[in-house]
């Protein structure tokens, strides 16, 4: 059974950092790339990051550039999302997800919601000024 859970949400007010975890079981995540997602009342839900299934590349959204870190532990089947300075328009539920379709290249960052296959629950962030 594949299972993507989030945690490390919640409140803090601007300026703070949050470190969100995505522990996963159920397929084989050295193969997968792993993005991150988010969904603020009302609104669609949007890309934030991905890193690819080798950990060598990662990709933002550009208002999460240079604030946001994805990282990965393979060993721990567990994709990590580093958020600093937050604002109050990055209040939103955080949801990671699994692309593992084969890829002729490790390195790939896949930056679409379709191209996932497996997504998470979500995790609540609110940031308040």
């Amino acid at each position: 059974q594949v299972q993507l859970v989030e945690s490390g949400g919640g409140l803090v007010q601007a300026g703070d950092s949050l470190r969100l975890s995505c522990a996963t079981s159920g397929f084989t995540f050295s193969t997968c790339a792993m993005g991150w997602f988010r969904q603020a009342p009302g609104k669609e839900r949007e890309f934030v990051g991905v890193i690819s299934r080798s950990g060598s590349s990662t990709y933002y959204a550009g208002s999460v550039k240079g604030r946001f870190t994805i990282s990965r532990d393979n060993a721990k089947n567990t994709v990590y999302l580093q958020m600093n300075s937050l604002r109050p328009e990055d209040t939103a539920v955080y949801y990671c997800a699994a692309d593992c379709t084969s890829r002729s290249s490790s390195a790939y960052t896949p930056r679409l919601k379709y191209e996932y296959e497996y997504w998470g629950q979500g995790t609540q962030v609110t940031v308040s000024s």
